[in-house]
């Protein structure tokens, strides 16, 4: 397992430091992530909704998401939705802004680059992809890969809310500046978001925030940050998984 951890963090960019003398045995990255200190969290309202009768099961809310044409642009543009993807059991719910283009082309979130990236990073920290469930805010593609507009935002999000309600994450890992905000209902910027444990929702769902795979692409200095998210999550999972939470 440790050299295929290695091999994942050397995907993410990640140098790998190791003493100068270290033997072979203890030259890489722990198997256990280390437990990060879990700051007080900070519980935020969701933005208000348009009136929405839940489904109660994922195969009619997959259907009313394919149906829905409350924003003329995008059901205008779109090729297809993009629902979601993932293990409907799953205790990790991974929650981005919205597809992108080739997301639009095949239906599911964070395919090509970022995707590849994305699959990365989780499995770094021990998550196959088929082990979590994906979802984005929107859940069609804003045309040219423009941010989302409040109002589609306000149309969508009862969709992503039914899909936590069904769901029921044991934790949130948020990527990206926009879904962050969106979900903690601030414009505070992302660098004041990381790095803490929020709360979301009534069951007070823990939530991590880190940056979007696709940002990570251009900036590659910033995949350190990241490592730090991601084992920041981690901890807090293992807490809650231990009854230690």
């Amino acid at each position: 397992m440790r050299p295929l951890r290695n091999a994942y963090l050397d995907a993410l960019g990640i140098d790998r430091w190791v003493p100068r003398d270290a033997p072979p045995e203890i030259a890489s990255i722990p198997e256990t992530v280390a437990a990060s200190p879990m700051a007080a969290p900070v519980t935020r309202s969701a933005p208000a909704n348009t009136p929405f009768v839940p489904s109660a099961d994922w195969g009619t809310l997959r259907e009313r998401v394919a149906a829905c044409t409350a924003c003329a642009e995008l059901c205008r543009t779109r090729t297809q939705t993009v629902f979601g993807v993932g293990n409907t059991n799953a205790e990790w719910l991974i929650i981005g802004e919205a597809p992108g283009a080739e997301e639009d082309r095949q239906g599911e979130p964070f395919v090509g680059r970022a995707g590849q990236l994305l699959n990365a990073m989780l499995l770094a920290v021990g998550l196959p992809r088929e082990q979590v469930f994906i979802a984005n805010i929107l859940k069609c593609r804003p045309p040219g890969n423009r941010d989302p507009k409040p109002d589609e935002v306000s149309r969508c999000l009862p969709f992503l809310a039914n899909q936590i309600a069904l769901l029921k994450p044991k934790i949130i890992l948020v990527v990206g500046r926009i879904a962050a905000q969106t979900l903690l209902a601030t414009d505070a910027p992302l660098a004041r978001l990381r790095g803490k444990v929020h709360s979301f929702g009534e069951p007070a769902i823990p939530l991590v925030i880190t940056y979007h795979p696709a940002y990570l692409l251009r900036t590659p200095p910033d995949k350190r940050k990241a490592w730090e998210d991601l084992k920041l999550a981690r901890a807090t999972y293992s807490r809650i998984a231990t009854g230690n939470a």
